[in-house]
C-alpha cells in the first residue's frame, strides 16, 4: 500500500505553494487507495510561529483534505533521532565537527547550489583540530554517485562531495537537522512515497545516503514543479498565504484555490467545478490525477486560472 505525506513547516501559514504540494502527494497516494499523513516539521523550534500549527490544519481541513493517524510532531520524536545518531557515531558515518559557518565559508570558494551553502572542507573528518570543541555532528558523505529514478523528473545523479560534503544531521544549537529527522520519520511511519517540491530535490541524495547507513526502506520521490513568484524567485512564507485568504468565504476562495493548484499540476479541472465545495473538487482531482501532465509542467509563477 502506498503511504505518502505531507510535512509543513509551522514558520508560517500554508502557502499557495505548499498547498500545491499537499494536492499533489494527496492525489498521488490517495488515487492508488494509500494512506495519507500530516506531520509538523517544527523541529527548528526558534523560527516556529506560535498558532502556525493549528491554522495549517484548520485550513487543510476546510479545503477537504482527510489525513489518516495522528498528526506527528518532529519537536516530540527527539529520543528517535538520538537513537539514529547514535547508531551513525557507532558506525564510524558521524563524526564532530567544531567549525563555525565563518571558518567553513574561509576555507571553501564552492557555493552550494540549493541553500546558500558551502560545501564542507572537511577539516574535523580525520579527528578534531587542536584548540576546537565539537559543536555539531556531520555525516561522512559517499564518494559513488548517488542516483535515483524520480517520478516526476526522472533518473538522477548526484555527487555529495561536490554538492554539499559531509553534512550536518546535529547543529551547534543542539537540535537535530532536517536531513536526519525527515529520514528518521519517513521510516518509522512507513511512508514509501514522499511527493515535494523541486526546491527539496538536492535533498534527496543526503537522505538517501542516510537511509543506506540506517538500513532504511527506500521510498519512491516525486519532486513537483515549483511555484515561484513573477521574477522566477521561490515564494516566501510571505507570498500568496493560503490560510488568511480563505477568512470567512471557505467555499468560494477554497475551491479556487484547489482549481489554481491542479490547474497549475497540468490537471484540467472543469470550470464548472467552481461552483462545488473545495472537497469535491479535490475528490474530482483524486480520480483523476495524471502524473505524465505533471512531468510536462515546468516551474513558474502559478496564474489564476480558476479566473480565465
Amino acid at each position: 500500500m502506498i503511504v505518502g505525506r505531507f510535512a509543513p513547516s509551522p514558520t508560517g501559514p500554508l502557502h499557495i505553494g505548499s498547498l500545491v504540494a499537499a494536492v499533489g502527494s494527496y492525489a498521488m497516494a490517495r488515487q492508488e487507495g494509500g494512506r495519507w499523513l500530516v506531520r509538523m516539521e517544527d523541529l527548528d523550534t526558534p523560527r516556529v510561529i506560535p498558532g502556525c500549527s493549528e491554522d495549517i490544519l484548520r485550513t487543510l481541513e476546510s479545503l477537504g483534505f482527510e489525513w489518516d493517524g495522528e498528526v506527528v510532531r518532529q519537536s516530540e520524536r527527539g529520543e528517535a533521532y538520538q537513537e539514529a545518531l547514535d547508531r551513525l557515531i557507532t558506525s564510524g558515518a558521524a563524526y564532530p565537527c567544531g567549525c563555525s559557518r565563518a571558518e567553513i565559508a574561509r576555507a571553501s570558494t564552492a557555493p552550494h547550489d540549493g541553500d546558500g551553502e558551502t560545501v564542507y572542507p572537511g577539516i574535523c573528518r580525520n579527528g578534531l583540530p587542536a584548540g576546537k570543541s565539537a559543536r555539531a555532528w556531520r555525516v561522512r558523505g559517499s564518494e559513488a554517485l548517488i542516483c535515483f529514478d524520480d517520478l516526476i523528473l526522472g533518473p538522477q545523479r548526484f555527487h555529495l562531495p561536490s554538492l554539499c560534503g559531509d553534512f550536518v544531521i546535529k547543529r551547534s544549537d543542539g537540535l537535530f537537522a532536517y536531513q536526519l529527522a525527515v529520514v528518521v520519520d519517513d521510516a518509522l511511519q512507513g511512508v514509501n512515497q514522499v511527493v515535494r517540491g523541486a526546491d527539496l530535490l538536492s535533498s534527496t541524495p543526503r537522505q538517501l545516503h542516510l537511509l543506506d547507513l540506517l538500513r532504511f526502506s527506500v521510498p519512491d520521490y516525486a519532486h513537483l514543479p515549483l511555484v515561484t513568484g513573477p521574477g522566477g524567485e521561490k515564494l516566501s512564507k510571505r507570498d500568496n498565504t493560503v490560510s488568511l485568504a480563505l477568512g470567512d468565504r471557505i467555499h468560494q476562495t477554497g475551491v479556487r484555490l484547489i482549481h489554481k493548484a491542479l490547474a497549475f499540476l497540468g490537471q484540467n479541472p472543469p470550470l464548472s467545478m467552481l461552483s462545488a465545495a473545495p472537497g469535491e473538487l479535490l475528490a474530482w482531482g483524486v480520480a483523476h490525477f495524471d502524473v505524465d501532465a505533471v512531468r510536462s509542467r515546468q516551474s513558474g509563477p502559478l496564474h489564476d486560472t480558476a479566473c480565465s
